[in-house]
């Protein structure tokens, strides 16, 4: 178990931040005091220990200490490591009759018992140095030791090695907890927080607010966790995002409002999201979209953690178009290329019937993308389940093509390319010896997506097969701007709904489709994407009333007494604003290199939104309920079963 992150952790607490007051006075007792100058925090400040286990050097041989931890490993019965946050120690046991109480403790107590131990720092013995240890020149000589409290029998060892089902992780939280990933992922949270607050508030003049938790529904977005009242038929509920709250706070003159938000989304079981996740919520007075984009990228610069090649700023920036045509999805991975072309000129006069039939249409259009080593790499059964996808999925025939390389499945159609041709899609392409083509036929935006999901499918064979393409050490930032306002509504395409939330300004260029085209009006909306997760996103605001009544009742066909309260404010001198909430569980999840972001929420719930270790939810007696005017109507057999079945693949749930 590695503890030698704490060092790297803490080295950037010695950089001066924002205005911080020097320490004033000459008291010489030991306290926490906050200091720009300080380079590591004091750990052992109001304890019974003196040093962590993880501190101790060379430079403190002789010293007497008291230190307080887990009994990790014992050998022997000659000597134990002792475990902390900080680190490990190793703790020499006594072996002479004048210690046997002290012995007794240390070699009875079972692994992963609490214990505290009095001694000397010495050194190690010539030979016996552990350079794996950051203590591994100096062990502790105990003189007196108590034992704190006993451990039982562990459900798993506390050791990061052991492989432990994600089920028994969260069963036992507390236990997980100890381990140094847990400990690393949540202690770079808080440092990450504290720095992001300070930049915030000390340097630019934010206003840390709380938001209320019970509110009401908000029309549109996702589901909201329903908390009942004591009025009959009224509910509370949890808010998704405090939207309406910040922009309420513009309204009230507070011009920067800042807040590490906790929110609440009744999603039910989508794989890797949390109902309730936290995320970094700003909201600003007279700015524009790239004010808020500024404001992120210093706010990124300052608070990354040091073990991390800095980050560079400005970040790129693309369209909501070109990212699609060229990445077939608005949160793009560009660690790595791959990228879609558009080859419908080459085709323009070919002989090759479906590709002009396609063409042939109004939104038709042939696209492909190169797979780099994928006549080396990728296996025929690579891309026989390539082509079931797009069939599946996209119900798209997708056509592997070997323009340089000899494969004996190269697709029938590329006998029929002209050598014309040929030359242009290499040219285009920049195809090479061992490269193959992938090519697809149909409506831009389906073809874009499916080429999208194929690269990054592509991806995944290729680093199975030990190519690297996305360096989980690289960070790459883009924003993705101008979304399109509105999207047609899936189960309705005649209707609209917001793309993002029905609070966004269209672009201004666009506002007088809003009355006309509607389906045409591109936002003032943005996303920060980051290794192809989205980790932000944000909006400038409608900010006249009489503009967002229109959106919400006339385009999105929404009861406005939902939001009479907004319209009534936004009635009453509403500066411009807007905003952007950052994802804090996604951008730890990224910056750790966790597996998921469960990795890095000390207390998260289960693929179906359960607490494994408390068993929340929980029935409540009908009796608890009576106040709140409801009862539970029980599922039918058929009903309990196909939902048993919806989740019967995931077992850690």
């Amino acid at each position: 178990m590695n503890f030698s992150w704490l060092a790297h952790l803490y080295r950037g607490l010695s950089r001066p931040m924002g205005r911080t007051p020097q320490p004033g006075g000459g008291c010489r007792c030991r306290r926490l005091v906050l200091s720009a100058q300080r380079r590591i925090p004091e750990f052992s400040s109001f304890v019974a220990r003196t040093n962590t286990c993880g501190e101790l050097r060379s430079s403190h041989l002789g010293q007497e200490v008291t230190l307080c931890g887990w009994i990790q490993y014992r050998r022997q019965n000659i000597f134990l490591v002792l475990r902390d946050f900080h680190g490990l120690v190793q703790v020499i046991i006594p072996q002479d009759e004048s210690a046997a109480s002290v012995k007794k403790i240390l070699c009875e107590a079972p692994l992963e018992s609490v214990v505290q131990v009095s001694g000397t720092v010495i050194s190690r013995p010539p030979g016996q140095e552990n350079p794996k240890m950051p203590t591994g020149e100096i062990e502790i000589k105990v003189k007196t030791a108590e034992l704190l409290n006993s451990c039982k029998k562990l459900p798993f060892e506390i050791k990061d090695f052991m492989k432990k089902t994600e089920a028994l992780r969260l069963q036992y939280r507390y236990l997980d907890l100890r381990s140094a990933h847990m400990q690393y992922n949540l202690r770079l949270r808080s440092q990450m927080v504290m720095k992001m607050r300070e930049y915030l508030c000390n340097v630019h003049g934010f206003v840390d607010i709380e938001t209320p938790t019970l509110f009401k529904r908000t029309p549109g977005g996702a589901k909201e966790f329903l908390v009942p009242s004591r009025e009959p038929g009224k509910f509370y509920s949890l808010p998704q995002s405090p939207q309406q709250f910040k922009q309420l706070l513009m309204v009230g003159g507070l011009d920067r409002y800042f807040q590490v938000a906790r929110c609440y989304r009744d999603e039910g079981s989508r794989p890797d999201r949390q109902p309730e996740f936290t995320q970094i919520d700003i909201e600003m007075s007279f700015v524009d979209q790239m004010g808020i984009r500024s404001l992120i990228e210093g706010l990124l610069q300052y608070s990354w953690p040091n073990d991390k090649d800095p980050v560079a700023i400005p970040f790129p920036s693309m369209t909501f178009a070109e990212a699609l045509a060229t990445y077939g999805t608005d949160k793009p991975d560009t660690r790595f290329g791959m990228k879609i072309v558009d080859i419908s000129h080459v085709f323009r006069n070919t002989q090759i019937g479906f590709l002009q039939d396609v063409l042939s249409k109004p939104q038709g259009t042939i696209k492909a993308i190169c797979v780099h080593g994928g006549a080396k790499y990728l296996q025929r059964k690579d891309i026989e389940s390539i082509k079931k996808y797009a069939a599946d999925h996209f119900n798209q025939e997708v056509l592997p093509i070997f323009l340089k390389a000899k494969c004996n499945w190269n697709a029938p159609v590329a006998k029929f390319i002209m050598e014309e041709q040929r030359l242009e899609l290499i040219r285009l392409m920049e195809i090479q010896e061992e490269d193959v083509v992938l090519l697809t036929a149909g409506e831009h935006k389906k073809v874009c997506s499916l080429l999208g999901k194929l690269r990054l499918e592509c991806a995944d064979h290729l680093e199975m097969r030990g190519v690297t393409l996305r360096d989980p050490a690289q960070f790459s930032f883009l924003w993705v701007v101008d979304f399109p306002l509105f999207l047609p509504k899936e189960e309705n395409p005649t209707e609209l709904e917001s793309a993002h939330h029905p609070f966004t300004a269209p672009h201004p260029s666009d506002s007088h489709l809003l009355y006309t085209e509607p389906e045409k009006v591109r936002s003032q909306h943005y996303d920060l994407v980051l290794n192809g997760n989205e980790i932000g996103g944000g909006s400038i605001r409608i900010h006249d009333a009489e503009l967002q009544r229109y959106v919400l009742s006339k385009l999105l066909k929404e009861d406005v007494k939902l939001l009479s309260h907004l319209l009534q404010a936004l009635d009453f001198g509403a500066p411009p604003h807007g905003g952007i909430a950052l994802g804090l569980d996604r951008l730890m999840c990224l910056l750790t290199g966790a597996s998921s972001i469960r990795d890095v929420i000390a207390f998260p719930k289960s693929f179906r939104g359960h607490d494994l270790m408390s068993n929340a939810p929980d029935s409540v007696p009908p009796e608890e309920l009576k106040p709140y005017y409801i009862q539970v109507s029980w599922p039918t057999d058929s009903e309990a079963e196909e939902n048993s079945l919806n989740h019967s693949h995931h077992p850690a749930s």
